[in-house]
Parts: C-alpha cells; sequence; structure tokens
C-alpha cells in the first residue's frame, strides 16, 4: 500500500502510519527534529560539516535513521538545481530516487517522514527520517551462501542463478533513467527473505546526455567491490551479459568492458597508494 503523508507542520510531512509514533516522542516540528538529541550518531570521517546522521529506535519499533542538513553551501544548492531541473532540498535527494525506483518495483529504504525550511531561494535546513531495513545487511559484508565459495558443484545452479537476478536488477535501476553513483556492494542490501535493497541514493540522478558516462560509473563500482577471491572473471563475464541482454559480448560490449577494467585500475591506483584494500584485485 502506498503511503500517505500529512503535513503536520509548515514543510514538515509524516506517513500518517508513523505519525503517533513521532508525537509519542515529540518529533512534530523541524524545531523539535533540530533539537533532538537522542539515539547513536553515525560519524564518517568524511561527512561533510553540512550534515548529520542518527540511528535511534521509535516507539514500539523499528529503528530509524534521521539524516538531518543545515547551512548547506549556496554552491551546492545552486548544482543541485541545475541537476535536477528546480528548487530541490537536499532531503528531496534521498527522497525523489526512492520514489522513482519504488514505481518501477525496486525497493529503497522506506520514508517514515521529511522536511524542509526556506530561506527565498535557497533550502535553511532540511532532514528525512527512513526506517531500517530489517534483516538487512549489504552485500559487502555478507555474499549469498552460494557465493562464499567458488564454484562448488552442487552451487553452481544456484549462484548463477543469483548473479542473473542482481544483473536483472542493475538493469531495472538504469531502466528508470537513474544512476545511484555509489554503486558499491555496500550500498546493495539483501533482506532475510532474498530481497535486493538499495540504499545511499543522495547521489543518485537521472543524467539528461551522459546517461552513458555514469552508467558506467555505476558498472565500475560494482566491478571493483565484488572480490576477486569470491567473483571470478566467469562469473562477471555472466553478469555482464545477462545486464546487456547479449548472449554473446558484441565489439561495443567489449570497449565497455576495457574501460571497466580501466576505471577500476585506476580507483586501485589511487586506493592502494593510500594503503586502502582494493576488493576486485584480492
Amino acid at each position: 500500500m502506498k503511503p500517505v503523508f500529512e503535513e503536520i507542520a509548515a514543510g514538515f510531512f509524516v506517513d500518517s502510519a508513523y505519525r503517533e509514533r513521532l508525537e509519542q516522542m515529540g518529533l512534530t516540528s523541524m524545531e523539535a527534529v533540530f533539537a533532538f538529541e537522542g539515539g547513536d550518531r553515525l560519524h564518517k570521517a568524511n561527512l561533510a560539516a553540512h550534515r548529520s546522521r542518527v540511528r535511534f529506535e521509535l516507539p514500539g519499533g523499528p529503528a530509524a535513521y534521521l539524516k538531518r542538513y543545515t547551512n548547506v553551501p549556496k554552491r551546492i544548492q545552486l548544482n543541485n538545481r541545475l541537476r535536477h531541473g528546480g528548487r530541490t532540498a537536499m532531503c528531496d535527494l534521498d527522497r525523489r530516487p526512492g520514489e522513482k525506483l519504488a514505481a518501477a518495483g525496486i525497493r529503497t529504504p522506506k520514508v517514515i517522514a521529511w522536511g524542509a525550511e526556506w530561506d527565498g531561494w535557497f533550502e535553511r535546513r532540511s532532514f528525512i527520517l527512513t526506517e531500517e531495513i530489517a534483516g538487512g545487511v549489504s552485500l559487502e559484508k555478507q555474499l549469498p551462501d552460494c557465493l562464499r565459495t567458488l564454484h562448488p558443484a552442487r552451487q553452481v545452479q544456484e549462484r548463477r542463478a543469483f548473479l542473473y537476478r542482481l544483473a536483472d536488477w542493475v538493469a531495472a535501476v538504469h531502466k528508470t533513467g537513474l544512476c545511484h553513483r555509489d554503486l558499491y556492494l555496500s550500498h546493495i542490501f539483501m533482506t532475510g527473505e532474498g530481497e535486493l535493497v538499495l540504499i545511499d541514493l543522495h547521489r543518485a540522478f537521472c543524467p539528461r546526455t551522459t546517461a552513458g558516462r555514469y552508467r558506467l560509473k555505476d558498472l565500475t563500482q560494482l566491478y571493483y567491490s565484488a572480490p576477486g577471491q569470491t567473483i571470478s572473471r566467469a562469473d562477471r563475464l555472466r553478469f555482464y551479459l545477462r545486464y546487456a541482454g547479449q548472449k554473446k559480448l558484441t565489439a561495443a560490449d567489449r570497449r565497455l568492458i576495457r574501460k571497466i577494467k580501466q576505471k577500476a585500475w585506476r580507483m586501485a591506483d589511487h586506493d592502494i597508494k593510500h594503503g586502502r584494500p582494493v576488493p576486485f584485485a584480492e
């Protein structure tokens, strides 16, 4: 069932199914959301100063993630307007791609509430609250059992079936016109039921004239993050053929695969220089 969002305060929208739980916590206004100091702060070294992330439990569950944006540099806001074709709050960068993907049957984190305040042309602050993916684990942390060891005879069929399902899923994402721009295995979750979920949509957008460039970026990130000790060259070829809808490689496919490999090794050189692991080369 499609969620129904209510505007319970100026610029503050909440899924009606969660309204009572947010009211119990007093999270019913922009002021309350930005004054909230509960939960666990999730800090990353590369997290921009205008962003913050918090995880906390809603009354009676589930756990939720709160992203808050304040004092976003104007150059970033202007770039968002140009890239997305109109007024775009930072919370919209997480929310709108999810709506587009949901329409195509691709699951993303469920939005509980969101809101934005404006000062003329520019955003003053905004937030988005999403539900934690119950039982979800990223493919970076835990690949399916059929992929954990290299080609045991009894798992070959299951292994190929998963690779084909993942390829179909990535192709479906790209068919919406969206490119994720951060499509590492760390951003693809799998639930206990085996459903794939795409997270961290903040950089996703629909490129008007450079879709090929950004699809290449997505495919390279997938290639790069797939561990070499687990995902064989044959696996990667099967994945690509399924993604491209081909039975054998064309000259154009071979050119694209060369570009993917070249780009992956450029990324690897950078990470090796900084002492970071290179998953596909391990």
